[in-house]
């Protein structure tokens, strides 16, 4: 392959940041392995770029997680960049979320990503440098009703990073996240579909919740254009290029709103806020 800037992983690469990230890494000189589920989409990026190696891998299956892990450990080259990137969203009330709707969810945002992250450390570490980027959510600082079991998600990764962060800076690895708002993406059409199916089963207590926080929320996306994936791509791009990055990078639609009025308002304010924001403050059933 020749000289390169060093290998990149980017999970999630068949849509979204993380295709549109793959494809920057791979024009600024990195040899890129992609991951995700659709295999096909993954080879159409391939055929566009020589560096780019397609993997096929469902995060939802603790099997391929352990076989791909596996097959990092055997690489004859480190991952220097790991981008941790997939992920979805699951949005309902809890009481409407089921068990093992809750679990995969879990495995494909947090545990799979820890695994795959414990599989490129060693390397890391033992080259005394790496980068890793774990692609949180502005959700990772605050709720929306109906998105509690993403945000958990999002929050623990939020932990796992800070700790991180720490643990491995003596080694000269460092560790950034990444914070999207909205983004116009496959992302919130697959996690709509998922609201859309729970809000037909649930208790008639609860469609007037769902159907007032959805008015609220819709409010806010009127007459407003939402970006696509490609200013994110940047965020990750230059927390992978920049010498020094920054602890955290924050884009997207309402991500800088939002997550401003978290960080000033203390809790009683800031459930306020949101009460008011998505109508259920006043709300009564």
């Amino acid at each position: 392959m020749g000289k390169t800037r060093g290998l990149a992983l980017v999970m999630g690469a068949s849509s979204g940041t993380g295709r549109e990230t793959a494809k920057r890494l791979a024009e600024k000189g990195f040899d890129v392995i992609v991951a995700a589920r659709r295999m096909e989409r993954l080879e159409e990026l391939a055929s566009q770029y020589k560096s780019i190696t397609p993997k096929a891998l469902d995060l939802s299956n603790p099997e391929e997680v352990k076989t791909f892990c596996e097959y990092l450990s055997t690489l004859p080259r480190p991952v220097s960049v790991l981008i941790n990137n997939a992920g979805y969203s699951i949005r309902g009330a809890l009481e409407d979320v089921p068990p093992e709707a809750v679990r995969r969810v879990f495995q494909v945002n947090l545990f799979s990503l820890i695994q795959i992250t414990q599989a490129c450390l060693p390397a890391m570490r033992k080259q005394r440098k790496g980068r890793i980027v774990n692609v949180s959510s502005m959700a990772g600082k605050f709720v929306f009703p109906m998105s509690g079991v993403y945000a958990a998600t999002k929050h623990a990764l939020e932990a796992v990073t800070d700790a991180l962060r720490l643990e491995v800076a003596p080694f000269g690895i460092k560790v950034v996240a990444i914070r999207p708002g909205f983004v116009a993406t496959e992302f919130n059409d697959a996690a709509n579909r998922i609201a859309g199916d729970l809000m037909a089963k649930t208790a008639t207590d609860y469609k007037l919740l769902y159907q007032t926080a959805g008015a609220g929320v819709g409010k806010l996306f009127v007459n407003a254009t939402v970006p696509g994936p490609g200013p994110i791509a940047d965020l990750i791009l230059e927390a992978v290029l920049s010498e020094n990055p920054r602890m955290v990078y924050s884009g997207g639609f309402l991500s800088q709103e939002i997550l401003g009025k978290r960080f000033q308002l203390h809790d009683e304010g800031f459930h306020r806020f949101m009460g008011e924001l998505t109508g259920l403050r006043v709300l009564r059933v």
